[in-house]
């Protein structure tokens, strides 16, 4: 009500023989000097000359005559007075001074009302209107918790331990279905990250704000709230808008709880439904933000647990993402929003694709088929599509995906992003060149790495880096040539401030040379590495491009020394990996090995 009170008020005209002269405002209105002489004639105006009709613009003045209209009339000002004694100086206190006392007694208020309600309902099943009012009580203490997210560090504690996050957490079963989405909303709130924030940071350390989140969210899930609020998420109807805003809000609880701490995902898919909820809701036609969330919130589960990529194998997940993704394929999201939802069932699928598991599964549902259009219709699912390929076609998992990759005439479409050739009508994409340039070269690694020796697929590959003059080649050292100038830019940085390190007489450790070296991979080095574990394999195979590699090195005063001084590199800071895998194939070190040998002896 108090929203659509009509505060800006235009001051009207007042001719100057009668009154001062007041210019037009808005809102609270200027300070004007009353003369003495003028008062009897302003009090008989006032009526006509307070802005809005303001009862109290004449009456609030200080010592000195000025007065300040406060832009509400008489029958506003009526409504905020029946407001303000509605609340009652209990609730006005614990609004405006959240300490202890206030919050134990909302939890009060709240735990009796609950058992108001509870008793009523169990007294008089049959007959709502004996538990209604309860019911309406019931809702307005759960909605008075709202401001306890304001102190966490003071709430959260008393939350736990007076035992109101237990009774709060199993109201979510609720027969009343409105009542069980006031606590979805009150804990969305409570589990928040920005919780606390808006109070001086003097008032709060940020380690207690942590502290205290951390205590709520562990009460939440040793109550079993993952449970609770998966089956709400099956009974709550999309249809009404209630219910479709508490769907948002409980994923919105799940992603706080992820983004509080990850680990309880597996936890998460372990104990409830929710990955075949997701499943099913990325499927249903008409986007929203729902489907959107359920999108991100799917690929949040599938990011770093391998035990929830395998049961999103066994609920066939890859078939589902593939049936999703496939409305893309001739056609570009229509919004933001949607090509956000896209860009997470894309990252789902390339998250589930590190497990040997997923990669059969992709496989066995043509996934490779599927990605090799999207990248010949070149709409904005192509660059995607090229990341997947990537990561589906990696380690020695990938090996049977590379074959089926060039027996559907990949390769052409692949070398065709590599050399930048794409149609000016689409070239609107969703990501940058350079990514795509980075997951392609990932691709053509992939390639010779896993590709037999002497196979027809192997041969075809060979010739495209021969073919039109070894152009393909020559894309390869510009690539290097530009990594090479990203990553001296990132190697002056370092360095400078390596030597403020020192000059601090700080020590520099093995977790401060990591850190750089990640910086420098993220600076080009790893498209730098990329691009002469490349050439390497290519010099090693063919003698034409040994040879051509060679001048082209050296118009510029460099060597195959150069690259095998960053393929050593490579070598040095690579996971450890075993000997060899299961299928007898080489680990990515092996491989480093053999081909630093070779390039040693040309």
């Amino acid at each position: 009500m108090l929203k659509r009170m009509r505060m800006d008020v235009e001051v009207p005209a007042v001719p100057s023989d009668t009154a001062p002269t007041v210019p037009p405002t808005r809102g609270k209105s200027r300070a004007t000097t009353v003369q003495d002489e003028e008062g009897e004639e302003a009090e008989e105006m006032a009526g006509d000359f307070a802005p809005g009709g303001d009862a109290d613009y004449f009456a609030e003045e200080d010592d000195e005559g000025r007065f300040f209209g406060g832009g509400l009339t008489k029958e506003q000002k009526d409504i905020l007075n029946i407001f303000d004694k509605d609340g009652g100086e209990e609730a006005r206190e614990d609004l405006e001074e959240l300490a202890l006392p206030g919050v134990r007694r909302l939890l009060l208020r709240f735990e009796r009302a609950a058992n108001k309600n509870q008793d009523q309902r169990s007294k008089y099943p049959d007959d709502p209107t004996k538990f209604i009012d309860s019911e309406a009580d019931l809702d307005a203490a759960i909605k008075a918790l709202l401001p306890l997210a304001q102190v966490p560090h003071i709430a959260y504690s008393e939350l736990v331990k007076s035992g109101a996050l237990a009774r709060l957490v199993g109201l979510l079963s609720h027969e009343n279905a409105d009542i069980a989405i006031d606590i979805v909303e009150i804990v969305h709130e409570l589990t928040d990250e920005e919780v606390g924030n808006e109070l001086e940071e003097d008032e709060e350390a940020e380690g207690t704000r942590e502290e205290a989140l951390k205590m709520l969210i562990e009460g939440l899930m040793e109550n079993s709230v993952s449970e609770l609020l998966v089956d709400n998420l099956i009974r709550l109807n999309e249809d009404e808008e209630s219910d479709r805003q508490g769907v948002f809000h409980i994923l919105g609880i799940f992603e706080n709880i992820l983004g509080f701490n990850v680990d309880f995902a597996p936890q998460l898919v372990a104990k409830t439904n929710i990955l075949k909820w997701l499943l099913d809701r990325i499927q249903l036609k008409g986007h929203n933000e729902n489907r959107g969330y359920a999108a991100e919130l799917l690929s949040i589960l599938l990011q770093t647990d391998r035990t929830n990529r395998l049961e999103f194998g066994k609920r066939d997940g890859v078939e589902v993402i593939l049936k999703v993704l496939s409305h893309f394929r001739r056609k570009d999201p229509v919004d933001p929003d949607e090509t956000e939802f896209m860009e997470n069932v894309f990252d789902s699928l390339c998250s589930a694709l590190a497990e040997a598991e997923i990669k059969k599964l992709f496989l066995d549902s043509e996934g490779v088929d599927l990605m090799v259009i999207m990248m010949k219709e070149k709409m904005q699912s192509r660059s995607r599509s090229i990341k997947v390929l990537d990561y589906a076609m990696s380690g020695s998992a990938g090996t049977a995906t590379c074959e089926v990759f060039v027996e559907a005439l990949g390769l052409k479409t692949l070398f065709s992003a590599f050399m930048g050739k794409i149609s000016k009508k689409k070239a609107h994409t969703s990501t940058p060149a350079s990514e795509d340039t980075s997951h392609a070269l990932g691709i053509v690694a992939s390639l010779l790495s896993n590709l037999p020796s002497d196979s027809p697929a192997r041969v075809r590959l060979l010739a495209k880096f021969v073919e039109n003059s070894y152009e393909k080649t020559e894309k390869l050292l510009e690539i290097r040539y530009s990594a090479q100038g990203r990553l001296k830019t990132v190697e002056k940085a370092i360095e400078t401030e390596k030597k403020e390190l020192l000059d601090d007489n700080q020590e520099l450790g093995p977790e401060q040379e990591d850190l750089w070296y990640l910086q420098r991979l993220n600076g080009g080095l790893f498209t730098f590495q990329t691009v002469d574990y490349i050439l390497a394999w290519v010099v090693m195979e063919d003698d034409g491009i040994r040879t051509h590699v060679q001048n082209m090195l050296g118009r510029r005063n460099r060597s195959l020394q150069d690259i095998v001084n960053t393929l050593q590199t490579y070598h040095d800071n690579i996971d450890e990996e075993p000997s060899g895998q299961d299928d007898g194939s080489l680990s990515r070190r092996e491989i480093l090995r053999n081909l630093i040998a070779f390039m040693k002896g040309c």
